[in-house]
């Protein structure tokens, strides 16, 4: 198959998975969200960025990664040269899941069952794109991925075996930048962000190059 057609392959079946997912009804958090907030990015993305839940922003856009936490994302993938735009980006749960205080509704963490109940369309993502590698943004997006718990600081900057046999690159959410307790933390943690950011391009740089080598 050329690679034209591999990327209208994978457009195709992520447009399918989308339209399934509207209506998907395999646990409870639908009955609360706005709605599913499905990925996005091109059929032949190399990086998968694989995140918990949407916010309270994406569920309102129905778009991925456009709130707080979404906006340093963009801003340490500039700095560590990754293309935004050439990634996919979604998470392992597709309905925001959060707790009602007055008019705020606040992040609340997916159990197991919940993450399990998801994994169908996270890993229709993959399956469809086939990316080089696939990255683990928190300990949600771990467990979904690996197929187990997976504490995020022992396993940061690692290449782990996916459940379908993707390598997952493991690092922090960057919702945890913004949890930081002050000012000097909160730089420390972005500057070790973007130097995760920085090994993860590397990883597919090199896996780039070795393919390229392998048609030669």
């Amino acid at each position: 198959m050329g690679q034209q057609a591999a990327i209208i392959q994978a457009s195709t079946a992520l447009a399918a998975l989308r339209r399934n997912a509207i209506s998907c009804r395999a646990c409870d958090l639908w009955k609360h969200a706005t709605q599913t907030v499905f990925g996005e990015g091109p059929g032949d993305a190399d990086l998968v960025f694989v995140g918990e839940q949407p916010g309270d922003q994406e569920d309102l856009s129905g778009r991925p990664f456009v709130g707080p936490a979404g906006r340093i994302f963009d801003k340490a993938l500039g700095e560590a040269g990754v293309d935004r735009v050439r990634a996919y980006v979604t998470n392992a749960v597709k309905h925001f899941k959060f707790e009602p205080r007055g008019k705020l509704r606040l992040h609340k963490k997916p159990n197991t069952s919940e993450i399990n109940a998801c994994r169908r369309w996270i890993f229709g993502e993959l399956e469809a794109l086939k990316p080089k590698i696939v990255v683990a943004l928190g300990a949600t997006a771990a467990q979904s991925l690996v197929g187990r718990a997976t504490p995020v600081l022992a396993n940061r900057g690692q290449v782990l075996k996916g459940t379908g046999g993707w390598p997952v690159f493991v690092t922090v959410h960057p919702s945890s930048l913004l949890r930081a307790p002050d000012d000097a933390a909160r730089a420390q943690a972005y500057s070790d962000f973007v130097r995760d950011l920085v090994a993860l391009r590397t990883l597919v740089d090199a896996k780039g190059s070795c393919r390229a080598a392998g048609r030669r």
